[in-house]
């Protein structure tokens, strides 16, 4: 097609083309899925023992990504602080935790750090034993403690960006350093990196699963459990798949209603 310039216009994709295949897809597998469970005994019983499970998971995540935020937050300050050992300190938590694996970090903090900590507390005068502090509470810091360091970098990178004529005007009005980022920079650094945040928080959803190594009873504990129990390995691990799949997928929609109000109101 020829523009008015005489320019050639790209082609505009046919509607066709710009279908969602991909949703229609797992809408059909969806219902496909919910048809089984519906008529089959077997399918029925293994989403019951997922469903059992699901509670956990999803208590892990909610609690264990604003953790991860509220840690992301401080190392943030700390990697663009002027003072020199916290800009130190920061950079070495977010640099040692980012080179380590999710899995081998829950079982330092399960089995070390906690450990550690409990005899900390009983040479300060209480008396406490590693078992006293639940395995779920062990595993939810873990996960808190790993995706801090991503969450450091994700909002250092976004406050970054931001252009410094912003602080500046904000001093200029008369604001504090303290009320220049609470007021003016953080929440534009916060709608910047909304994205990352979300694909973030998909993330710790999915990997709350290595929980379960541990002997936690989240959603995929419950379909290890009845896989030994019957060797059912296919049902179980189609619907441990689809309610991963589900979670995510819901996940991405509120952020991306997110985006889209804080987009209607910056308009």
């Amino acid at each position: 097609m020829i523009g008015p310039d005489g320019a050639l216009a790209p082609e505009r994709p046919s509607l066709l083309a710009r279908a969602p295949w991909w949703l229609l897809a797992l809408a059909l597998a969806a219902v496909l899925i919910g048809w089984r469970v519906a008529t089959d005994t077997l399918w029925r019983d293994i989403a019951s023992r997922l469903l059992d499970g699901l509670g956990l998971t999803l208590v892990v995540t909610a609690i264990a990504f604003p953790l991860a935020l509220a840690l992301g937050l401080v190392s943030t300050l700390g990697l663009v602080s002027t003072k020199g050992w916290w800009r130190q300190i920061a950079t070495l938590y977010v640099q040692v935790v980012r080179g380590l694996p999710v899995l081998v970090q829950i079982f330092l903090v399960a089995f070390v750090l906690v450990p550690l900590g409990v005899e900390a507390a009983n040479a300060l005068g209480a008396q406490l034993t590693a078992q006293d502090v639940p395995m779920v509470a062990r595993v939810t810091a873990a996960l808190a403690f790993a995706y801090g360091a991503f969450e450091a970098e994700t909002l250092r990178g976004g406050l970054t960006s931001l252009p410094r004529g912003q602080a500046e005007a904000a001093r200029a009005l008369g604001l504090s350093r303290g009320q220049t980022l609470r007021n003016v920079l953080l929440p534009q650094t916060f709608r910047r990196v909304l994205p990352t945040l979300g694909n973030d928080l998909i993330c710790l959803l999915k990997d709350s699963a290595l929980v379960s190594v541990l002997g936690v009873r989240d959603i995929t504990q419950e379909a290890r459990l009845y896989q030994s129990a019957t060797f059912r390995y296919t049902e179980s691990l189609v619907l441990l798949a689809f309610f991963y799949l589900a979670l995510t997928l819901l996940v991405a929609l509120a952020v991306r209603a997110l985006e889209n109000r804080y987009r209607r109101h910056a308009a």
